[in-house]
């Protein structure tokens, strides 16, 4: 897979991008991501990439010339999946949508800043629209950053196989649920004992009581779940 991100903060995506998981599956070749400065196409010598919006208003708008530039450069070299702006008005990000993009080949995640991107980059090149949650930020890096390791843990031999399947949001019996309590070493923990299930052995009682627990969780934090 290949993700492209156009930020005009490209510093703060650099990071996150060099260490644990993505740092693996880029090692692995089974990741490339690709992060470009947006001012490198801006429409003049001082890097302007955005201006005052029609009808006035307080905030700087990013102008179409610069963003239309560098995906139409990007898609020549490559067909792209999707073109992806990240903006609270966006659809929800979930699980669902993060198995879906981890499907595909290359993707562009645009980050947005200010008072967002101009319209017509979003009627014109964007095929899909994200929102991390009910809230604005700076700008789109961070989710960028969220999107680009949710996916990537999900492409074959990033991680254990198997390690995802049972995990919080996963489809399990046709629901949604969070993911049931974990234990490790020590047995016993200033009077706490691990629960006696999880220590004999029984595979099956195992996987009851995880799955009891699971939607017992499920509906104490997020009955929603249950709900759909």
């Amino acid at each position: 897979m290949r993700i492209d991100i156009i930020s005009v903060l490209p510093e703060l995506l650099q990071s996150p991008m060099q260490h644990s998981i993505m740092k693996r599956a880029q090692e692995k070749k089974l990741l490339e991501v690709q992060i470009h400065n947006l001012r490198q196409w801006a429409v003049n010598e001082y890097g302007q990439v955005d201006d005052y919006q029609y009808g006035g208003g307080a905030g700087m708008v990013m102008m179409c010339q610069p963003l239309a530039k560098v995906i139409e450069q990007l898609s020549a070299e490559r067909k792209y999946d999707e073109v992806i702006y990240l903006t609270p008005d966006g659809e929800m990000l979930d699980q669902k949508i993060a198995n879906t993009l981890s499907l595909k080949e290359n993707i562009i995640m645009i980050c947005g800043h200010y008072k967002g991107i101009d319209e017509r980059i979003r009627e014109h090149f964007v095929t899909k629209e994200i929102s991390i949650g009910d809230f604005v930020l700076t700008g789109g890096e961070i989710p960028a950053m969220l999107i680009t390791d949710a996916v990537t843990r999900l492409l074959p031999g990033v991680i254990t196989e198997g390690a995802t399947e049972d995990e919080s949001f996963s489809e399990r019996d046709g629901q949604s649920l969070l993911e049931y309590p974990h234990y490790t070493k020590p047995r016993i923990y200033e009077n706490h004992e691990v629960p006696q299930v999880l220590l004999n052995g029984d595979h099956k009682k195992i996987a009851e009581w995880r799955k009891e627990q699971a939607i017992k969780i499920t509906k104490k934090v997020r009955p929603d779940l249950l709900n759909h």
